[in-house]
């Protein structure tokens, strides 16, 4: 089903899951998008803050799920949709969407779609129906292995986010496993390393700290230090473009270690190498959700900027054609 669209207005966007980052994204959305606005808030609790917040900013809403957004009367306009839910409840979102015509941005583990890391990947996957924004850590340390991969082969790349414990929903903690397992095969499929490991650590410290990352490549022993040094300052530029709390913490460091001192890497063995390690923090923008919450500021600035892109080709096409 193909719909109609105005090259001279914004695109309608329905944003399914009324909770923490549904809200977030709203937010965004209402305030400072280009291309982009609220068409529908779609959740199942009648009595939930992002439902009522919607109500009140004159966004329509609904409490009947994904039904009542395929009820709601301007269903038709609507050309995009977020879903904030969860991977089994997104499996039957995208499958009703896609009848639709929707372009579906998937900030569940579901992984339907390709995933994609804005400033990496979105324009392979600009035409794709459903695209899957990973995970916080991913969107946060995918970039970095890349940075390095693009300049010197990564065998192996290890990450670590560290996130507020208060910062970590229902949702977040009954995806641990799959957390783990999304942004380890994203640590390959798009950040270019042969083999990929991630953890995640909610730390429960008062007052609440704010989201760290740690990434760790190992690459060839000749490896240029220069062309990742720079090649990391660009890119962590580039994901500060869109999120601006994402910085580095400190000049990336280099070890090396020879045959004779050689590191034993998971799943693959011994191997000589130049160790690279990059030191990450995510502070929020503190439009919903509070400033120590960069691990949910990163996946909605994330999936803005996927949004605000798939809009605006949108338009063009809609203008050419």
């Amino acid at each position: 089903m193909t719909r109609s669209i105005d090259s001279t207005s914004k695109i309608p966007v329905a944003i399914i899951g009324s909770g923490n980052i549904g809200t977030d994204l709203m937010i965004k959305v209402l305030r400072y998008s280009k291309h982009l606005t609220m068409g529908a808030m779609v959740g199942i609790d009648a009595a939930s803050d992002g439902l009522a917040r919607a109500a009140r900013l004159g966004v329509p809403v609904t409490a009947d799920g994904i039904d009542g957004l395929l009820a709601l009367p301007n269903f038709s306009d609507i050309r995009i949709a977020f879903d904030a839910t969860s991977a089994g409840a997104h499996a039957k979102h995208n499958a009703l969407l896609q009848q639709h015509g929707v372009r579906v941005i998937d900030l569940t583990p579901a992984a339907i779609g390709p995933y994609v890391v804005p400033v990496v990947n979105l324009d392979q996957h600009i035409e794709a129906t459903n695209i899957n924004m990973v995970t916080c850590g991913g969107q946060a340390t995918i970039p970095m292995v890349f940075a390095v991969s693009r300049v010197a082969p990564v065998v192996y790349a290890e990450i670590v986010a560290s996130i507020a414990s208060k910062s970590a929903g229902p949702g977040t903690r009954a995806n641990i496993d799959e957390f783990t397992e999304t942004t380890s095969r994203a640590i390959v499929d798009v950040g270019g390393a042969q083999f990929g490991k991630a953890i995640i650590v909610l730390n429960p410290a008062e007052p609440p700290l704010m989201m760290r990352d740690t990434v760790y490549c190992m690459t060839d022993l000749d490896a240029d230090q220069d062309a990742i040094r720079a090649s990391v300052r660009a890119m962590a530029d580039s994901v500060a473009a869109y999120v601006p709390g994402y910085r580095l913490k400190q000049e990336v460091q280099f070890e090396r270690f020879d045959a004779d001192h050689a590191l034993n890497l998971p799943g693959i063995g011994r191997r000589a190498g130049t160790k690279v390690s990059i030191f990450l923090e995510v502070e929020g923008a503190a439009h919903y959700l509070p400033a120590y919450a960069g691990n949910l500021d990163i996946m909605t600035s994330a999936a803005i900027a996927a949004a605000e892109r798939i809009a605006s080709t949108l338009m063009l096409a809609a203008h050419h054609g």
